[in-house]
Parts: structure tokens; C-alpha cells; sequence
């Protein structure tokens, strides 16, 4: 197993992009790590995610920015409309919004490929163990023991980023039960299409009882660009929601029907979910906050800590923030395991549990949920439903709430130079 400086020897549980993030981080300040993954190859899966400029941060900090940067496209404005394709409103994004630091749209896969690759490249490849499914974690406070289905493995600290579906999580809670369902069904997909607007552009469109948002992921050869898109749908009489897998196929009989007239000219809704191969299906679906992540030396992080729902590309970049928040904590306080444990969950828990109800608020979405309220059948003059300073009241409270505020990353520092005191 893989030790350094610090002489602690930390398992995480899980090679998503959490838990790549946290090997990479923890190796960053001299803690020896070693990944395990329940599947036998780390393949591609997934569709398109965006990377947040705090998360875009953190993972240049990480010395990544132009792996990524290279595979990714950074959007510069995010353009909302309703469900005939009245502009609503539009906003900068990235850099273009004043941030040092782009947002990155890109395929889930490309971007755990580069994290996967680094991790080989700097902890070595005996570091990352596939085809090692976790069962339970045991042993004690202070000497934790992953408990695998073909073997223990001890260490100092055991960080279980193992998704939605977290062994660790069920352990702690078993009584937990069944994920909240709150009645949307989302199909995602991506396409092959012409540039949508100017290439550069993010479109949310309708509502959300009836959703389509999509994004240019990657340029290709001769100016067309793949597109990922979510179409969603409130569906809450529907037997669809038996299963919360991001790489459980969808049918277009299911959802494309109520999307036949949204062809609004700029953006053909119809044309580019049929241009799509195929398409995902995912239930709308989280989990209460809980009242504890870490036992002993075992804490939780990710999806595995805050399922929530997937609004406001929020996903893979709260993943990353706690994984520099935790390496940062442990740096600070590297005598003390369990203070720095508590130290992580104090500063990101509350920050996760606010984000997990914002979201269940519709978070930024808000303002399109009040002009289909207001004029469901459109509008001549959109400040006569909503006023600027409304929407822009809603959208700066939740980028506060997800900690990606203008003045929040003017100071430029990463996470894991963050003091984190006592």
C-alpha cells in the first residue's frame, strides 16, 4: 500500500469523481492513499456535467486546468426561456461573468478519465484497486477496517465516496430507506448537432413540471458540436422511478411526444433529442441531510454524504469542494485526525444540507416556475411578469448558497489553503 510524509495511510471507497479528487488531494498534502472501486474497469459512462468555476478552481490548483480545458467547452452565457422560447432572461457565465476561472461543460467520462490518469501518474497504478466491492467497515475508532467481499484492508482513515448507493451511508443508516422521490422523471442524452445560438451557450427552457436544459460539451470537425441535453418531465403517478441509475436506458415513447412543439427556430428540441443514440433515464431524487458523516476515523463525502437533486450543476463540483476542504483540514490539523475529521464536517455538512433544500426550492430555476405561473400563455413584454432585480435576487442567493458568489472567488485562494481553525 502507498504511504507518505504524514505516515497516515488513508482507503477511499470509490473511484467516482470524488473519490478520485480526494486521493489526488490527500496525496497533495503527504497522506498515503489507495482507491477502491466495485467495478472491474473504469469505463466512460455517463453524459455531459459542468464544472463550476469554484470547482474549475480547485482542480487548477490540482495542476489539471489544461487537461481539462482541452476536452472541455466553457460556456460564457446561460440563456433562459419558457416553454414557447421567450427569452426570459440570460446571464454571463465564467469568466465572461468576471470569474478568474471558466465553468467547463464536458462529458462525465472525459473528465474521471483525466482524474484517473493523474492519480496513476502521481500515487502510482498499485494505487487504484478495481473489482473490490465494499461490504461493511469495521475494526475501531482508531484503526478503521474496510471490509471488502474478498478481503480487510486497515488504515488510518477510511473516506467512503461511494455514491448514491453508498454501502457506508446504509450501514450507519439502515433505516434510512427508500431515496425522496419528489415526481420529476429526466431523460439525458447528447447529440451531433449544429452549434445551438453562438456554441457557447447554456439553454434552460420551460419549467419545472416540464423541462428541456442543454449545453455544447465538445467542438468537433467541420463546426458541429455534441450537445447534451436533459429533457424533463413531472411524472409522479409513473412507474419509471424504480431506480436511481444514471446508465438505465431511456425511450423517446416516454417523454419526446410532450416535447413535439418545442421547436422555437433558434433551438429544435424534438430534432436533437431523435439525433441522440440513445438516452438515460434518472428519477428527481435525494435524501434528507443527516445529522452525522464521520465515525471515528471513517467519514462520508459526495454523493455518498448529500444526495441531491441535480439542479444548478452542483454534482461533481460539491464532490471536489469536499474533497479540498477535508485535504485542507487534514494539513492544518495533520496531528489530529479527529480534529480535522470534525473540522471538514462542520464546514461542509451545513453548506451541503442548505444546497440539498435550495435545490428542493428549485434553486435557480425559480424565476422560470413564476413566469409560467404568472403568463402561461407567454407575454408581450417579459418585465410586465418578472423584474430584473427579482431574478437577480434568486439566482445571487443560490450561487451564495453553492459558494460559487462573485466576490467569494475574487480572493483567488483554493480550498485547501482555507485556515479551518479550532
Amino acid at each position: 500500500m502507498n504511504r507518505a510524509g504524514s505516515g497516515y495511510r488513508a482507503l477511499v471507497i470509490g473511484a467516482g469523481i470524488g473519490g478520485l479528487a480526494t486521493a489526488l488531494s490527500l496525496h497533495e498534502v503527504g497522506v498515503g492513499v489507495d482507491v477502491f472501486e466495485s467495478t472491474p474497469e473504469l469505463r466512460p459512462l455517463g453524459v455531459g456535467i459542468n464544472l463550476l468555476p469554484h470547482a474549475v478552481r480547485e482542480l487548477d490548483a490540482l495542476g489539471l486546468f489544461e487537461r481539462l480545458g482541452a476536452s472541455a467547452i466553457a460556456p460564457a452565457t446561460l440563456v433562459y426561456c419558457t416553454k414557447r422560447g421567450q427569452e426570459i432572461w440570460r446571464e454571463p457565465r465564467g469568466v465572461a461573468a468576471g470569474y478568474p476561472w471558466p465553468q467547463f461543460s464536458l462529458h462525465r467520462g472525459i473528465l474521471q478519465g483525466v482524474l484517473r490518469d493523474a492519480v496513476t501518474e502521481r500515487l502510482g497504478t498499485e494505487a487504484l484497486h478495481l473489482g473490490r466491492r465494499l461490504v461493511r467497515i469495521g475494526g475501531s475508532d482508531l484503526r478503521p477496517v474496510a471490509e471488502f467481499d474478498d478481503g480487510d484492508v486497515e488504515a488510518d482513515l477510511i473516506v467512503a465516496a461511494d455514491g448514491i448507493h453508498s454501502a457506508a451511508r446504509t450501514q450507519r443508516y439502515p433505516d434510512e430507506g427508500r431515496f425522496l422521490w419528489n415526481g420529476s422523471l429526466l431523460w439525458r442524452g447528447i447529440a451531433e448537432i449544429e452549434p445551438v445560438l453562438d456554441g457557447r451557450s447554456m439553454i434552460w427552457a420551460g419549467h419545472p413540471a416540464q423541462k428541456f436544459v442543454g449545453y455544447p460539451i465538445a467542438d468537433l470537425p467541420g463546426g458541429r458540436q455534441r450537445f447534451n441535453f436533459i429533457a424533463e418531465l413531472r411524472r409522479p403517478e409513473s412507474d419509471l422511478a424504480r431506480a436511481e441509475d444514471w446508465n438505465r436506458r431511456g425511450s423517446l415513447d416516454d417523454f419526446l411526444p410532450q416535447f413535439k412543439e418545442w421547436d422555437f427556430g433558434w433551438l429544435d428540441v424534438p430534432g436533437i433529442v431523435q439525433a441522440a443514440p440513445e438516452t438515460f433515464l434518472f428519477p428527481m431524487v435525494d435524501r434528507e441531510p443527516v445529522a452525522q458523516w464521520t465515525f471515528g476515523r471513517m467519514t462520508l463525502l459526495g454523493d455518498a454524504a448529500h444526495p441531491m437533486y441535480p439542479i444548478g450543476s452542483n454534482g461533481a463540483s460539491q464532490a471536489i469542494l469536499d474533497a479540498r476542504v477535508l485535504a485542507g483540514c487534514i494539513r492544518r490539523h495533520g496531528n489530529d485526525l479527529q480534529t480535522a475529521l470534525r473540522r471538514y464536517e462542520e464546514t461542509r455538512r451545513p453548506a451541503t444540507a442548505a444546497l440539498v433544500q435550495a435545490n428542493r426550492g428549485f434553486g435557480p430555476e425559480l424565476p422560470m416556475k413564476l413566469v409560467e405561473e404568472r403568463a402561461p400563455d407567454g407575454f408581450a413584454d417579459i418585465t410586465d411578469v418578472i423584474s430584473s432585480a427579482e431574478i437577480a435576487g434568486v439566482t445571487e442567493k443560490y450561487r451564495s448558497t453553492a459558494g460559487f458568489s462573485l466576490a467569494a472567488l475574487q480572493r483567488g485562494t483554493s480550498l485547501i489553503e482555507e485556515p479551518y481553525p479550532l
